[in-house]
Parts: structure tokens; sequence; C-alpha cells
């Protein structure tokens, strides 16, 4: 058996044509979730063979629209490939809060649709989800579980955005850690240790601030580049992946900050701060594979 964790989308609130928006994918043996899922993502689950949706659960780290406006997408397509009746309501896992009432309430604008497919196809059962909230951790903390797989979450550093969570998936073949929106932080470490792969959002902090002060506010609450790489050699994680990339390399907001962002940008700042393990600078679809008694691969598309 092998783990693969397969970047579904390395974008940012920021539209851009060749990045979905953020999400992980983790499959390990028969059992598969979803992290996050942000605009595009059935496009690029579909694209890595996942066309009838059939996961085993989904994982919400926080409330901002970035993250989540492919949940609803998600879950109405699930049902409409469905055979009819013969339908399992896909797993939600979110931290109690302003995520919840997202998730309850996000298919009641395409009722309408749900009913006139569902008449049309003779079918009884509307869409459903299994909605699984749980209490917002102070430590990380087992939420979910699936035979050898088990998922925690912890808490990280997304102020003014609570809760906000991390998740660890340990699994036979090692163990991940998917940072979701935070600043770099103690909890990020506590969340880490000991992990094969870390997928960590990413943010060129200097760039940022070569640009148009209004935009400085988003400083606050993402992870300097560069405060990765320290963080990232100290805890001497293995393999660490870089997504929900600000400004993303080619992007054509990065002419506007004064800089032409490539990955080497961000290769370059991971360095200089020490750290010298396996890097990935993601693009969407960019792989690790994980298997017991061997070290991380990277796989990269295209």
């Amino acid at each position: 058996m092998t783990t693969e964790v397969i970047i579904t989308g390395t974008g940012s609130p920021i539209p851009d044509g060749n990045r979905a928006g953020p999400g992980v994918l983790v499959r390990s043996g028969d059992v598969t979730m979803q992290f996050d899922v942000g605009r595009a993502t059935v496009p690029r689950l579909a694209a890595v063979g996942m066309w009838n949706l059939q996961l085993t659960a989904v994982f919400v780290t926080h409330h901002h629209s970035d993250h989540l406006t492919g949940l609803a997408d998600l879950v109405l397509s699930h049902w409409v490939m469905a055979r009819g009746d013969d339908f399992t309501p896909m797993q939600v896992v979110v931290p109690k809060g302003p995520a919840v009432d997202y998730v309850s309430e996000m298919t009641n604008p395409w009722r309408h649709d749900i009913e006139v497919r569902a008449e049309h196809s003779a079918r009884s059962r509307p869409v459903e989800m299994e909605l699984i909230a749980f209490d917002p951790p102070t430590s990380p903390t087992e939420v979910w579980r699936c035979g050898d797989v088990v998922v925690s979450a912890g808490p990280v550093r997304h102020e003014p955005v609570l809760p906000a969570v991390g998740y660890r998936v340990s699994t036979p073949d090692g163990d991940v850690v998917i940072s979701g929106d935070t600043r770099v932080c103690d909890e990020m470490a506590e969340l880490a240790a000991g992990a094969d792969v870390l997928v960590y959002e990413a943010m060129l902090f200097d760039v940022i601030r070569q640009g148009p002060p209004f935009r400085y506010f988003i400083l606050d609450y993402h992870a300097d580049t560069n405060l990765i790489g320290a963080q990232a050699a100290e805890l001497g994680v293995p393999t660490l992946v870089l997504t929900h990339l600000i400004p993303a390399p080619a992007n054509n907001l990065a002419p506007a900050l004064g800089s032409a962002v490539t990955e080497q940008h961000y290769v370059d700042q991971i360095r200089a701060n020490g750290y010298t393990g396996d890097l990935l600078v993601a693009k969407d679809l960019d792989k690790v594979v994980l298997e017991a008694g061997s070290a991380p691969r990277i796989e990269r598309q295209g």
C-alpha cells in the first residue's frame, strides 16, 4: 500500500488560470480524503481519476471563501453522478463555528435544481451530507478515523478568522500535515513534529511589501516563507511542500508588486533559512508518494 498526497489546488483568492483554489487530496489505500475545496477542485479530482467523486471524507480548515467555494460543486456533483438512490452521503468534517453554518446551508440556493433533477430521474433521496462537527481543539486532537488512517486537527493562527485548524493525517506509510491558512507559529510546530510531509501555505512577505499599502493587511495572518524555512529546518521534516502561493509564480499580480516572481524566489528563501530537506513549490496536481520504510518521493506533473 502507498499513500499519495496530491495538491489539487495551489492558488489563493487571486484568480489564476493555471491554479485551482486551495486543496489537498490524500489517498491511502482505499481511504480518500480531500482537505479544503477551493474553486475548480472537482475538475482537478477528475484529472486524477476521481471522476465519480467517491471520497471517503472532506475536511474543512476554516470558513474563508477561497477554501470553500468548490464544496457545493463537489457535493452536488457527487449526488448527480450517483446511480439513482444508490447513494452514500459524503462525510464533511468541520470545526464548529461559521464553517458549519456554511456547510449546512450551502445547497439551499440549489433547491429548485435539486427538486427538478430528483423528479426527472425518479429519485427519492435528495442531496445529503453527513456533517461531522468537532469542537475547535486547543492541541492536536483526533477528529476522524477510518481503519488504519487517523486524522487529527490542531489549532493554527489565522486571526481574526476563528476557528482555524490544520490537519495531521496518520497512515501506515507515514504522517502528512496540512497547514490550512496560518502564520508560522508554535501551534504549527506542535502539529507537524515528527511528520514525514508538511504542506504549508506560503507568502513572499518582501514582495507584498513592494506593493500598495492597502494589501499589507494580508501579512497579518499568513505564513512568511522565510519563517517557514526556519521552522521546517528546526523540525527536521523530510519533505516540505509549499502551496496557496502568494504571489503565485508567473501570476499577473507579480508585475504590479514590482517583482517577476518565480518558484526560485520561494526556494531561495526556504534554503537561506536552513531547510535542507526535499522541497516542492507546488503546481496543481503535483504529488508526494509515501511508502512504509522509504523516503517520501516527489512526482511533478508536466
